[in-house]
């Protein structure tokens, strides 16, 4: 079941809809430039230099696309990899200090919860920074354990690797959690020995030094100025984009997040007393806590920060899951789903007039069910209640066969579903301006996959005659004379007339 669960939640229909934007649209972009350019070093997005990210992501796309094509599945291939080997590290670390069973709950749970499946099926750089994130700490744990200095190096080796995927998080995190967990055992000594490990840190450097030193060289230290101050410190210290929030902004983020074991989760965090007691559990408690706090104090927030705590916790549920015997509450949050799902046709008309804006309220009236949506949903719903109430069998295997019925109908008909609406109009736009040789423009609307599915740079200015514009609809107003050539749900591509 966890090969079927990896499948369902991270490769199932990984290429059923167009890359979204902003995120997917701009890592996408970003690697189509460096390759038409013949640049690997300097990531670029609209031609200009992107500093939000090292470089480790578009590599990886790059050899993707370089192999497969400009096509969804080749941006979202390295993030898929990357998801289903951290469902394998977490696998193999519970197998190695507790059991096989419990290894396969942890990548089952793992490779089913409704956060890791979206940046598992992202072009994006997170399910990669999840990967190094958990081979260091866990790599951390087994030495702390075991005293072996291979996992001491393969800890500072995924550090670097992490470097280079998103930067200092990627040993802020481990080496907190590993500080405060020999703190709470009184071996600050064996952790500074550790921290302070020359090779370690030679291993560390020697990964992730050679491409910043470069980078630095070509731009005068641009990059790791503006990474360093406004794409970290600046985003800890206030709000970016607009993406702030309350102190308790991440309560609603983990109990969506984490379905559809979101019961599961919070019945095994509300046994923190015996979570404390053993060793390992109580590194996992250290590893979420730490991060959901973390970033609860942080002046940006976004849904996809606490997935860097998730793996502590859902090794934590793995390891708790035989100890449960409410099958009603442990399936509960599958079956709301599934009937939220189920009910999404009728349930979408609804919220139309409460949309305001314009261009997501035609996107979504444009929306359309297939018949075997509803009946997809209708069956899968009637299966979670069967397994309710199945009490014959254990209740794990139903809890996880539930959750695996929940994925793959998110993959087979949600995800697609989600693309149609936001994404289609989009990459259709692009694709008919393919052929278009005179200038190409974006205007009033930032949309990187446009860019990506043209094959093309287009410029951001206003428009001029002899342009073809890709814009928002509402702002046709503002163009005196144009040629429509293509109009759909909120975006229109015209050509501006003299």
């Amino acid at each position: 079941m966890a090969l079927i669960s990896i499948l369902a939640g991270f490769f199932w229909n990984l290429q059923g809809a167009p890359l979204f934007d902003l995120d997917e649209g701009a890592f996408s972009e970003a690697t189509r430039e460096m390759l038409e350019r013949g640049d690997l070093i300097t990531p670029t997005l609209y031609g200009e230099p992107r500093h939000d990210k090292p470089i480790l992501i578009y590599w990886l796309q790059a050899a993707s696309v370089s192999l497969l094509g400009i096509h969804e599945y080749a941006f979202r291939l390295p993030s898929a990899i990357a998801a289903a080997l951290w469902a394998g590290l977490a696998y193999a670390f519970l197998a190695r200090i507790k059991g096989r069973r419990e290894g396969l709950y942890a990548a089952i749970l793992l490779s089913t919860t409704l956060s890791i499946t979206a940046i598992g099926k992202a072009a994006t750089a997170d399910a990669l920074l999840n990967l190094w994130l958990a081979a260091s700490l866990l790599s951390a744990f087994l030495y702390l354990r075991e005293g072996r200095r291979l996992f001491l190096y393969g800890s500072f080796g995924a550090m670097g690797l992490g470097m280079l995927t998103k930067g200092p998080v990627a040993i802020l995190i481990p080496g907190a959690v590993t500080f405060l967990y020999c703190a709470s055992r009184g071996e600050l000594r064996t952790w500074f020995r550790a921290a302070l490990d020359a090779r370690g840190w030679g291993l560390l450097l020697a990964i992730a030094l050679p491409w910043y030193g470069i980078q630095t060289f070509k731009d005068g230290g641009a990059f790791v100025k503006d990474f360093l101050l406004t794409h970290n410190v600046s985003r800890f210290r206030a709000p970016m984009e607009g993406h702030g929030g309350a102190f308790f902004y991440y309560i609603p983020v983990l109990l969506i997040g984490l379905l559809p074991h979101t019961h599961l989760a919070l019945g095994t965090l509300s046994r923190l007393t015996s979570l404390w007691r053993a060793d390992e559990q109580r590194f996992l408690v250290m590893w979420f806590a730490l991060v959901f706090l973390f970033f609860s104090l942080s002046g940006t927030k976004l849904p996809h920060y606490l997935n860097y705590g998730y793996t502590g916790l859902i090794l934590l549920m793995a390891l708790h899951l035989d100890r449960f015997s409410a099958a009603f509450w442990i399936l509960l949050p599958a079956l709301l789903l599934e009937a939220f799902l189920l009910a999404l046709p009728w349930l979408l008309p609804l919220s139309l007039p409460h949309i305001h804006d314009a261009f997501y309220r035609e996107a979504l009236e444009g929306a359309r069910f297939g018949l075997d949506y509803p009946a997809f949903f209708a069956l899968s719903t009637l299966l979670v209640l069967f397994l309710m109430v199945k009490k014959t069998w254990p209740l794990p295997e139903r809890a996880l066969i539930s959750a695996v019925v929940v994925t793959f109908g998110l993959s087979a008909y949600l995800f697609p579903l989600a693309g149609e609406i936001l994404q289609s109009p989009v990459k259709e736009a692009a694709l008919k301006a393919r052929a278009w040789q005179g200038p190409l423009v974006m205007w009033g609307i930032n949309t990187p996959s446009f860019c990506v599915y043209a094959e093309r740079i287009a410029e951001r200015r206003r428009p001029q005659p002899g342009d073809l514009v890709f814009t928002k609809k509402a702002r046709l107003a503002d163009i005196p004379r144009f040629e429509p050539v293509y109009q759909r749900a909120g975006v229109a591509l015209v050509v501006v007339k003299p």
